[in-house]
């Protein structure tokens, strides 16, 4: 059943941050601005709603010092260098090819840096308030800021002001796909609810995350090992890629490595959102064969904790154990480091261990007498990286090496699981889906998980804060050029 249009000015598709924002400034802008959101009201908000939302922030005005940096020093392959030559030159004279390379951009990079304080500043005009507060990470590499409430504050203060300012939300409706006139320009939305499809008119921004959700997607780009994963909390099961292939449909350039996703280790026992497991440093992280395959402590735990991830998932089943001793108790805050509600697997022995970990006994065993040979004795500061590391083991563990030997034994299972997906749409830094010849679609926006940023690794505590910074940019460019339009 088709229902008869609604006339917007700015449809935005997705109700997290990074559709928040948008739909607030467009509003602010004097736009009329409608949301459609696929969960219901009270699951609304994607993945924003259940994280603490860190920001990579010294200050509510300065990003860390080490942010374009990390941003643009991710590795994302080995781009052809007579591009790279060419993108020494003005913008309006590059090629379409460089327009639409999928590569880490600089001035995206910029006009994040530039504003997110301003971005900040003004969210927290509607009512939310950023605090340094504790983390999980007992050790750290960056500073970091985050809303007060986390990131269900971010979603209850933007979904009030922006009903206030008139935004209407379409809640338990599903975006199917985009409307454009005879020359390509999108002015609208095809969206579905209760078996009624209707459509809406207006410019149109796409902040409905990433994929992690849809199983079939995750298979499309991530092989066999896509089922070893899921969604790290209830929100993203939501996203199922819609955005995504509703712009890749009307030939939108990707950005991104489509072969990764930012990785959180988890206890997979536990149903609660981010049942992070980031004590496994001061352990050892053995596979299902009761093996040991990484540096379970390269450096700051915030700074590693994905790449060790991405090590786990990789094993057999997509599993390991995190094992500890009695010892592990004289180290400072590490329950704060365990967000499973789920208890330890404890055991007075190693092999009764083992059994309850159904690994092989013999096996464990050896590992952690190779293990417990090479730890070479000295002052342990499990608040620091302390270069306590094994001698002549492989791989070697680079910190906190200290030996597995005192009963009681205790261990959490830890699979990777799926924050976001990495692949997304090309935008600029108006935050204008770009085509494959590089060029903006014109009427089509993105924001948040959807598009990508991120390639080898991701860097911390930004995901928040670029969904907010080009929400708002979107928003408020699509209620200007909505209302040139009209």
């Amino acid at each position: 059943m088709t229902a008869p249009e609604t006339e917007c000015d700015v449809v935005v598709v997705g109700s997290g941050v990074a559709g928040l924002t948008a739909a607030l400034a467009a509003a602010e802008a004097g736009a009329r601005v409608a949301v459609v959101e696929r969960a219901p009201r009270h699951d609304a908000g994607g993945n924003t709603r259940h994280t603490e939302a860190f920001l990579r922030m010294k200050s509510l005005d300065e990003v860390s010092d080490d942010f374009e940096e990390r941003l643009l020093g991710d590795f994302t392959g080995y781009p052809d260098p007579s591009l790279m030559v060419e993108s020494l030159r003005a913008p309006a004279s590059w090629s379409a090819p460089l327009k639409s390379l999928s590569t880490a951009s600089p001035e995206v990079v910029g006009e994040l840096a530039e504003s997110a304080g301003p971005t900040l500043r003004w969210i927290a005009t509607h009512g939310v308030r950023f605090e340094s507060l504790p983390t999980p990470f007992l050790t750290t590499s960056t500073t970091r800021l985050m809303p007060v409430g986390g990131g269900l504050a971010l979603v209850e203060a933007l979904t009030a002001a922006a009903e206030a300012a008139g935004v209407t939300f379409s809640y338990e409706t599903t975006a199917r796909s985009l409307v454009q006139d005879a020359d390509g320009t999108v002015t609208g939305v095809r969206a579905a609810s209760g078996g009624t499809v209707r459509e809406l008119r207006g410019r149109v921004v796409l902040a409905c995350g990433g994929y992690e959700g849809n199983a079939e997607l995750m298979a499309r780009y991530h092989g066999r090992s896509g089922r070893h994963t899921r969604p790290v909390a209830r929100g993203g099961h939501y996203n199922k890629g819609d955005g995504l292939l509703m712009g890749l449909a009307v030939g939108a350039a990707t950005a991104g490595d489509f072969s990764l996703f930012h990785a959180e280790p988890v206890d997979p026992r536990s149903g609660v959102a981010e049942a992070a497991v980031f004590s496994f440093p001061y352990g050892i992280l053995v596979n299902k064969e009761g093996c040991r395959f990484t540096d379970e402590a390269p450096g700051p735990v915030d700074a590693w904790y994905e790449r060790v991830a991405r090590r786990i998932h990789a094993q057999t089943d997509g599993i390991a154990y995190a094992v500890f001793d009695a010892r592990s108790a004289d180290v400072p805050g590490l329950a704060a480091a365990v967000r499973s509600d789920q208890p330890a697997i404890t055991a007075a022995t190693l092999e009764e261990l083992a059994a309850k970990l159904e690994i092989p006994a013999r096996a464990l065993a050896d590992t952690i007498a190779e293990y417990n040979k090479a730890c070479p004795g000295g002052e342990f500061r499990p608040l620091a990286t302390d270069g306590l590391a094994t001698d002549g083991l492989a791989p070697p563990k680079s910190n906190w090496a200290r030996p597995i030997d005192a009963a009681p034994y205790h261990a959490y299972p830890i699979i990777a699981s799926n924050v976001f997906t990495f692949g997304g749409l090309k935008t600029n830094e108006r935050a204008e889906v770009l085509d494959l010849d590089g060029n903006p679609i014109p009427g089509l926006y993105a924001a948040g998980e959807l598009t990508g940023m991120y390639y080898t690794n991701y860097t911390g505590s930004t995901s928040v804060l670029r969904g907010a910074v080009f929400g708002r940019i979107a928003g408020g460019l699509a209620a200007t050029a909505s209302s040139v339009r009209s």
